[in-house]
């Protein structure tokens, strides 16, 4: 339906934009479910995400592990804070790449946007450092891949 827009606001903010041609509920559901959330959020063609524990209540852990398929992998930590559903989610997570990064504060709001959703992500981090060191990562590249897959699926 769209294309990811990724902008930053201040030092330490990140806010990416994206409309989804699927209900609010849905693309909730592509991101609280994981045997979906594992399909679809595996960052560029060639990778997988083989495991995936997404508790999603307050307080919930959160883990992804992602791999290459050649040896080579990441994982992510988090927790959830508020669960709003179909509307809104707030987590903290941090990347280990083998050392975990400082917390990434995120909040998602999934809007009616037409016959679609606009889903906003907003990313809070500590200092400006880390955010630009985030961002040298290629994370746009990888969520956009990930954000295609999901609407594909949604769309099927």
């Amino acid at each position: 339906m769209s294309k990811l827009i990724l902008k930053t606001e201040g030092d330490t903010h990140v806010v990416v934009t994206r409309r989804f041609a699927a209900s609010p509920e849905a693309v909730y559901r592509a991101h609280t479910e994981p045997a979906i959330v594992q399909k679809w959020m595996t960052g560029p063609d060639g990778w997988s995400m083989p495991v995936c524990v997404n508790e999603t209540r307050p307080g919930g852990k959160i883990r992804f592990e992602w791999s290459d398929g050649k040896g080579g992998g990441f994982y992510l930590t988090g927790e959830y804070i508020a669960l709003e559903p179909h509307s809104r989610i707030v987590h903290v997570e941090r990347m280990h790449l083998p050392d975990p990064t400082p917390d990434n504060h995120i909040e998602t709001r999934f809007e009616k946007d037409g016959e679609g959703t606009l889903m906003t992500v907003r990313m809070t981090l500590p200092d400006a450092a880390t955010r630009s060191a985030m961002l040298a990562t290629g994370m746009e590249h990888g969520m956009e891949a990930s954000y295609a897959r999901m609407e594909e699926m949604l769309a099927a």
